[in-house]
């Protein structure tokens, strides 16, 4: 639920209609976004985020964005959304053919309500060779409908294999999987989005000498699931909205959370809880 809207250069009424219809964002979908989680009225990890933001827009052809006029209207969303904002999300696109400026939209509202992590296998698979594969583009449609089918399953995330097999991501977070002391996650090879938590729990993990890498290609088959379930691995998800935590049950059944699992998702706590923009 949004609460609270800025764009054209000011808030606005959330209700207030703010994009042409012509816009490629609106009809083709072309467009990237950014969510951040928002702690003590900070967005957490906002400059990385930033730059996320602004190697998509590049990537995908699409023109840049002011980074002070993105941080301003940040500043503007968390101030009017008060104590019950837990998130901000910043979507661009080109904008209506003609438009002398791409179209910037910064939202912010409370954070989503989520139980303990219950993953649940879906069957489509993410492309790595995509020219979306690693962005977070509005083309959002085949992750809504793989969240929906695992929510229809009893689970609240969906993790699904790439082309070749692997093990790569799920439709709103990173995975990582533990087993034979050692935390490992999907390489960005696989077509899996280059996370900021993600890459926070590998720098920091690593600072603290813990066994928490990317893995080499190949190495988590889309079967090391099965492993899971059978208790010989465990799993682990990362996200904005998430942080760092452990998976409690899988394709409905209860799977136990690894002892290096905890101390990363610790140690991301008391990482974040010192600095929001790390």
């Amino acid at each position: 639920m949004v609460s609270v809207l800025w764009a054209g250069g000011r808030l606005r009424d959330p209700r207030e209609p703010v994009l042409s219809g012509a816009d490629a964002g609106f009809a083709t979908g072309l467009g990237v976004f950014e969510t951040c989680a928002v702690a003590a009225g900070r967005a957490f990890a906002l400059t990385r985020h930033l730059d996320r933001l602004a190697a998509s827009l590049r990537a995908l052809d699409l023109p840049p964005v002011d980074e002070g006029e993105v941080r301003d209207a940040v500043a503007a969303v968390l101030a009017a959304g008060g104590a019950d904002v837990g998130r901000v999300r910043v979507t661009v696109s080109p904008g209506a053919p003609g438009a002398a400026a791409p179209s910037l939209v910064v939202t912010a509202g409370p954070a989503p309500l989520r139980g303990p992590a219950h993953v649940v296998r879906v069957p489509w698979v993410r492309n790595e060779r995509s020219p979306l594969a690693g962005h977070k583009s509005t083309s959002y449609a085949a992750d809504v409908l793989a969240l929906a089918a695992a929510q229809r399953a009893g689970g609240n995330e969906a993790v699904l294999a790439n082309t070749r097999g692997e093990l790569c991501e799920g439709t709103g977070s990173n995975v990582f999987v533990e087993r034979d002391g050692a935390l490992l996650t999907p390489p960005l090879s696989s077509g899996c989005l280059p996370g900021v938590t993600r890459a926070l729990a590998l720098e920091w993990a690593a600072e603290a000498g813990l066994p928490v890498a990317e893995a080499r290609s190949g190495e988590l088959p889309w079967e090391v699931l099965d492993d899971v379930r059978r208790g010989g691995a465990s799993l682990a998800l990362s996200g904005s909205l998430r942080g760092f935590v452990g998976v409690h049950a899988l394709d409905g059944a209860a799977v136990a959370t690894g002892p290096l699992t905890a101390a990363v998702a610790e140690l991301f706590r008391a990482r974040a809880g010192a600095d929001p923009d790390p």
